[in-house]
């Protein structure tokens, strides 16, 4: 009413002032009557504004009024399950469902993003190619991400701090335009959900093994390498970044498909010497893995072998003594007969890193025990016998 009333004022004011015989005014008066005119324009503008929210504010009780109708039914509703029931259904549901379901309600918000939904979506999609290495990787991310950035802060702290001002502002006025009771609150940045929704996007590169690296090339025929990996969820296959082989750049190839991955088995860095633990466990027809590196400046790859016999030993079970030798012999059947590739010998009881610039340095070895790693490695097996 107000409102109106200074409104019906102001018109009554101007309209007097053209229809009274008064001297000229001057210039400040002039300025005054346009000063007027537009105060007048900006009260409409603001009663429009005003209209408009009370239109909004009377819809979103409206239809508040309707949820409390349907609560106080006798309609029943997905959190009147039994919480065993409700968490069975919920444990059904896709990562995209789980996303789906969080945003229906501030209860079903805190249920699908608990650690325990994401556990089982983890396990189930990434546990094959993510290890322990990518885990302790992804918590030193968080903490990169969220240390203050010294360099955007210092020497300007009035510009930073009238940012965040602003930005307070803008999002405070929001919030109560739109009507709303509460803003919708961020998801954890060390929940597993997080974490599986980053691996998903392909922000987080994670440190993983690549069977039969660059295409298969043939010069890594058998072998299985480091390498840094990004998600593609368009071809759902991988980006990967071989870390650098001497003087060489950074290595890249994609379209990696999930069967050529795996997570590290061990926590041995590509540089580092795997300290063996099973030479004296070594019989001839185990299956072994053998790092092994064209020269010190490479990395270690991971190639695949078996303990072979001696020469003299015809290979009679009752009758050899392989295993009571200093002397492995370890074969790399991919590899014709008579090729230096195709034999290494390695001592049982001191062994170290052996080898020499011409056929490469042959390091740590691990025995395969698992029929799923023998398995897959005979998967790979080239279809020509390499020279």
């Amino acid at each position: 009413m107000l409102f109106f009333l200074l409104i019906s004022s102001l018109s009554f004011f101007l309209l007097l002032s053209k229809s009274l015989p008064l001297q000229p005014f001057p210039s400040w008066a002039k300025e005054g009557r346009l000063l007027s005119f537009l105060f007048v324009k900006e009260f409409h503008l603001l009663s429009l504004n005003s209209v408009k929210y009370v239109f909004k504010s009377m819809a979103a009780k409206k239809h508040a009024s309707r949820i409390e109708t349907i609560e106080d039914s006798n309609e029943i509703s997905v959190l009147d399950l039994p919480e065993l029931a409700l968490e069975c259904i919920l444990g059904k549901l896709s990562p995209a469902g789980l996303c789906n379901m969080a945003g229906v309600c501030r209860s079903l918000r805190q249920r699908c993003r608990s650690d325990y939904l994401w556990e089982r979506q983890m396990r189930e999609k990434w546990g094959r190619v993510i290890g322990k290495t990518a885990e302790r990787n992804w918590h030193k991310y968080l903490n990169a991400r969220n240390e203050p950035s010294i360099c955007n802060s210092v020497g300007k702290p009035k510009r930073l701090f009238g940012s965040l001002s602003r930005l307070c502002s803008l999002s405070w006025l929001k919030f109560r335009l739109d009507g709303s009771r509460k803003l919708k609150s961020p998801l954890p940045d060390d929940s597993i959900m997080s974490w599986y929704l980053s691996l998903e996007s392909g922000k987080f590169w994670f440190p993983a093994q690549i069977y039969n690296r660059e295409q298969g090339h043939v010069g890594f025929m058998l072998s299985c390498y480091d390498a840094e990996l990004s998600y593609d969820c368009n071809t759902d296959t991988f980006h990967a970044k071989y870390p650098p082989h001497g003087r060489r750049t950074i290595v890249m190839e994609e379209g990696v498909e999930w069967d050529r991955i795996r997570a590290p088995p061990i926590d041995t860095l590509a540089h580092d010497l795997h300290i063996s633990d099973c030479l004296h466990d070594l019989h001839p027809g185990d299956h072994i893995e053998i790092q092994w590196r064209r020269n010190k400046e490479y990395p270690y790859g991971w190639w695949y072998g078996v303990v072979g016999h001696l020469q003299l030993c015809d290979g009679n079970e009752h009758f050899c003594r392989c295993h009571s030798s200093e002397t492995i012999i370890l074969e790399f059947n991919q590899y014709t007969p008579g090729s230096r590739w195709r034999q290494a010998t390695i001592n049982r009881k001191d062994h170290r890193e052996e080898g020499n610039e011409t056929d490469g340095f042959y390091g740590g070895i691990r025995k395969l025990y698992s029929k799923d790693e023998i398995s897959t490695w005979r998967q790979l097996w080239p279809a020509d016998i390499l020279e």
